[in-house]
């Protein structure tokens, strides 16, 4: 029974190679040519090679998704270190100046820092990072911290409004971060805290597993949550990145367009 079924298997791979690789050939010297040497070529085709050409193509398989895998690892790691590097700086400059970078006053702006050139590129110093009618203040941080030379880039204001054309931190999708006192995250229940979002065009997956790797797993609780800020890409879709019911990031659907916020 056993080696009627392995002939049976032997035979049927041999009609499928005999009618793609002898159709070819017949196309090319006379259909009866061709189908000689299809018969002759299924004679000489084992199941050894079947299994030979099936490892190969799993092996191909197999490498092309621990590829995949190994990109998204990259990239959320990339993002933690992101993330950790602007808090950072955020504390260096609140312990070295005794006040917030962004809500920093332009008067002690313009001389504790270089390159300021006016005493307009400050905030309310309110003793919050938060937008106002006067300042752009979730903006101005990023001048302050750079003229601090606490992170690397090329920001700069002309006044108490940044330059628009100016370059700002962005996430690995292209998104615009953003540092600000607000309630603009998951399950914050209108209490404003102050908080770094990713910004958007961040895929599901990859916030799965910077929230597992630093925090509880879930996108409505703990430190790391999702947040619908858009950052020049869309905002995000709640119900789209991550699971209300239970709190997990949908992973599985992968949704492209999500957000978290990294919470103080």
């Amino acid at each position: 029974m056993l080696s009627k079924a392995l002939m049976i298997k032997s035979n049927l791979a041999c009609v499928i190679v005999g009618r793609v690789f002898g159709n070819r050939i017949g196309n090319r010297v006379g259909n009866q040519t061709g189908k000689r040497r299809s018969r002759s070529a299924c004679a000489g085709f084992t199941l050894i090679e079947l299994a030979i050409v099936l490892v190969v193509i799993g092996l191909l398989l197999g490498g092309i998704l621990k590829g995949q895998e190994l990109i998204e690892s990259a990239r959320a790691r990339n993002l933690i270190s992101q993330l950790d590097s602007i808090k950072a700086a955020y504390f260096t400059f609140q312990d070295k100046y005794g006040a917030l970078p962004g809500d920093y006053p332009g008067t002690l702006a313009r001389s504790n820092l270089s390159g300021i050139e006016n005493d307009s590129i400050g905030g309310n110093s309110d003793g919050v990072v938060r937008d106002t009618p006067q300042a752009r203040e979730s903006l101005l941080v990023w001048v302050h911290l750079s003229h601090a030379n606490l992170i690397s880039g090329h920001y700069r204001a002309s006044g108490s409004q940044p330059d628009p054309a100016s370059e700002w931190p962005r996430n690995p999708y292209g998104a615009t971060l953003q540092l600000q006192y607000d309630a603009q995250f998951a399950g914050s229940g209108g209490g404003a805290r102050l908080n770094l979002k990713t910004g958007s065009q961040v895929p599901a997956r990859i916030l799965a597993e910077i929230d597992r790797k630093i925090d509880d797993g879930r996108a409505n609780s703990g430190q790391f949550r999702f947040s619908a800020y858009g950052g020049g890409g869309g905002p995000p879709s709640e119900s789209r990145c991550y699971d209300p019911q239970n709190g997990y990031w949908r992973a599985a659907e992968n949704e492209a367009n999500c957000g978290a916020a990294a919470l103080f």
